[in-house]
């Protein structure tokens, strides 16, 4: 077992997270800047290299016209060459850096192996990793397609698209657990209560559907129905959207884009959520204050009360300049730091698990 930590393995743990992390960011950024359909099919080596001549550029843009019909027409009609080149680079970057991150791992991944620096445990728990990371690639795939082809859809499946999110973030807490294993190899507050082992456990599932919900509120432009802080200012806003009609069936549930009912309970839900999470945590963290705590677990606490306060206030900005649509930078930035009070909640309740 390695018992000493290897620091340019360490480092190449912290390079990984980063760059998952700057992905997630990205994709909010192609997601919001409607860029997502922009390339209409999926080459793992032609791919990788953009249109390199006027006449490849106009073909693509034609295929994108075709393909992606629906949106073409709601959202870019008319739009020049120059237009397209914009959203083309965000989802062409999208795709790009997701292989840049895949080169990073495999090679980081076969030096260290040559080297001996990677025994059984963190070998498994890397290979989970790469496990998910193709599973992630594969929803990529399916939820592009989701959005071509299909004249009455004018994004990707936000059910498709939040599919592909969760698996992110799955990659990225895992990673950081990962990460942890390895740098942490004791730990000191496992003898706190069950209490606040269940409420941090808790706090870490709540963040996970929270961000489940972001995905969909993003997904389905569902800010735009309610872009008001506090929810009750401005409310014949949502008991209006809340009046229209509710959807049926499953086909109603599909056909989410002219639903004003689906997104308003969208919002509700991830509205309440946030609230629900910021009073869990400031619970969290006074019960903390009640216990004699580690240094460890002292940063952590900090880290996550400070980010929960930093995300809240996102959340805020973001929904207020949700006016006609949701502004690319404070969504991204938003979505960003969900992961990031994500890992914060992972590094606490990583403090109190009894290390053997």
């Amino acid at each position: 077992m390695q018992k000493e930590i290897y620091k340019p393995l360490k480092i190449w743990l912290i390079i990984g997270l980063v760059m998952v992390l700057l992905q997630v960011m990205i994709g909010g950024i192609t997601r919001l800047t409607n860029s997502g359909l922009s390339i209409t099919e999926w080459n793992i080596i032609k791919g990788t290299i953009p249109p390199l001549s006027n006449d490849a550029w106009v073909q693509t843009f034609e295929q994108y016209k075709i393909h992606a019909k629906k949106q073409y027409e709601s959202l870019h009609a008319g739009m020049t060459m120059s237009d397209f080149k914009f959203i083309y680079f965000w989802e062409y970057f999208h795709r790009l850096w997701a292989r840049f991150i895949g080169f990073v791992f495999v090679i980081g991944l076969v030096i260290f192996l040559l080297m001996r620096k990677i025994d059984m445990k963190l070998f498994i728990q890397l290979m989970i990793v790469f496990g998910l990371a193709m599973l992630e690639a594969v929803f990529g795939i399916i939820m592009v397609y989701s959005g071509l082809g299909d004249d009455t859809r004018t994004w990707v499946s936000a059910y498709k698209l939040i599919i592909h999110l969760i698996i992110a973030t799955l990659i990225f807490g895992y990673l950081f657990y990962v990460y942890l294993c390895y740098t942490q190899k004791n730990t000191h507050d496992f003898g706190l209560s069950k209490n606040l082992k269940m409420i941090s456990t808790s706090i870490i599932v709540l963040l996970f559907i929270q961000i489940l919900f972001g995905g969909l509120m993003a997904g389905m432009r569902a800010g735009l129905i309610h872009p008001h802080f506090p929810i009750f200012i401005h409310s014949e806003k949502i008991l209006g959207a809340l009046q229209s009609p509710a959807p049926q069936s499953m086909d109603d549930l599909n056909d989410y884009e002219k639903s004003a009912y689906i997104k308003a309970i969208i919002q509700i839900i991830h509205r309440t959520l946030a609230t629900t999470i910021l009073i869990l945590i400031a619970y969290l963290v006074y019960l903390f204050s009640k216990n004699n705590i580690s240094a460890f677990l002292r940063r952590a606490k900090n880290s996550m009360l400070f980010m929960i306060l930093i995300q809240f206030t996102l959340g805020v900005i973001t929904i207020m300049l949700s006016i006609g649509r949701i502004p690319p930078f404070w969504g991204s930035v938003h979505q960003c730091a969900a992961l990031i009070l994500l890992l914060s909640a992972i590094w606490v309740r990583y403090q109190m698990i009894e290390k053997k």
